[in-house]
């Protein structure tokens, strides 16, 4: 099966097509982890992106049912150097292929992803197509022209509908912009009563539910575009303890007056290098956004930031100076990626308890 891949700068790389036969269109990304596709393409921050994975040999050791992120992907592509048709693992069930044509996902193999990833690192990030060896190229140039990437993919990947996951612990509310399912297998390890609610909820909404604490989840898209969750979290802070994460990070930023930007090409990949400005350590990352918080806009702010990215400075982590809440560009429950940043988790739930004994000294003093 003869494909095309057709950038938005006129580029044209021919390969092996393979999962669906459909024509799609989306941003095209790169991610720099050798391991870890399953994770990828179920990550729903990758909604409407057309996954470039530099590592020449995908689909190895197959496809299992432990390491999904999400139930249904939300990815609109894959494209790799060589894309293995008979995996070997024992965890495996299925080949790349089988599962990519099972969700009606397009991928092409084949192609230079090496000469790909200069294109984007060049350029940044692009739109493109996968589509039939036989389309017409300036036909689908002009369809590339045309298409305006969708803005509301919080909202289509987003639970429609609150649920529990319970636990005896802590009751923390999980704001889902797309969250990935390790965020929720960590606070179930640390037995919280987790509470998923959609994008949209209200901080009356939340408040209502008697949070220990309150999570921001990773999503998809422009930060901008979630208006939404900017209000609930200037209506809850300050009145529980937060913790956010990659969009949920550049979201508590725009909720306190800071500004974000659209990155070149982004971060994503396994290996990212991150220095903790308070203890000085550096830690490995898993990483996947496009935008990234404003380094000037935190001055006229009441943030203070805590983390940076050594590639090339961008700003990781913040917490704010009045409130109890704080926040990390980077993915700590990883999947795919190094663990080195799991002890975050461990960092909220302290946070939690330190406010509840703070609330408990008060009214012990009152009394």
């Amino acid at each position: 099966m003869k494909r095309q891949l057709i950038l938005e700068d006129g580029s044209v790389l021919l390969g092996e097509g393979f999962g669906s036969e459909k024509e799609t269109i989306g941003e095209v990304v790169f991610n720099t982890g050798m391991t870890g596709y399953q994770e990828i393409l179920s990550d729903p921050s990758y909604c409407g992106q057309i996954v470039t994975l530099t590592y020449p040999l995908i689909g190895n050791y197959g496809i299992n049912r432990d390491d999904f992120e999400s139930i249904t992907p939300a990815i609109s592509g894959f494209i790799v150097k060589e894309v293995a048709d008979f995996p070997s693992n024992w965890r495996n069930e299925i080949s790349l292929s089988e599962y990519f044509k099972s969700k009606d996902i397009p991928g092409i193999s084949g192609i230079d992803t090496r000469k790909l990833t200069r294109i984007i690192r060049k350029y940044g990030t692009l739109k493109g197509a996968i589509c039939s060896a036989d389309e017409d190229v300036q036909g689908v140039l002009e369809r590339l022209r045309e298409t305006t990437l969708r803005n509301d993919q919080v909202k289509q990947v987003s639970t429609k509908n609150a649920y529990p996951s319970p636990g005896r612990g802590k009751r923390v509310v999980l704001v889902d912009f797309g969250m990935k399912h390790g965020i929720l297998r960590e606070l179930n390890n640390r037995d919280c009563d987790v509470l998923v609610v959609p994008y949209n909820v209200t901080a009356e909404e939340i408040l209502r539910l008697s949070p220990d604490g309150v999570m921001l989840s990773n999503g998809p898209g422009d930060p901008k575009d979630v208006t939404e969750g900017i209000e609930m979290i200037q209506g809850i802070l300050g009145k529980v303890p937060l913790f956010g994460i990659c969009l949920g990070h550049q979201l508590f930023a725009l909720a306190c007056g800071a500004n974000t930007e659209k990155m070149k090409f982004g971060h994503r990949g396994s290996n990212h290098p991150v220095k903790d400005l308070v203890t000085g350590k550096v830690a490995l990352t898993s990483q996947n956004h496009g935008y990234a918080v404003e380094d000037a806009s935190i001055e006229t702010t009441r943030l203070e930031v805590t983390h940076i990215a050594l590639n090339d400075g961008s700003i990781e982590g913040l917490k704010h100076k009045d409130f109890p809440a704080f926040t990390v560009q980077y993915h700590p429950e990883a999947s795919p990626g190094p663990e080195d940043a799991n002890y975050l988790f461990d960092q909220f739930m302290s946070l939690i308890e330190s406010e509840e004994s703070g609330a408990n000294k008060c009214q012990s003093v009152q009394i």
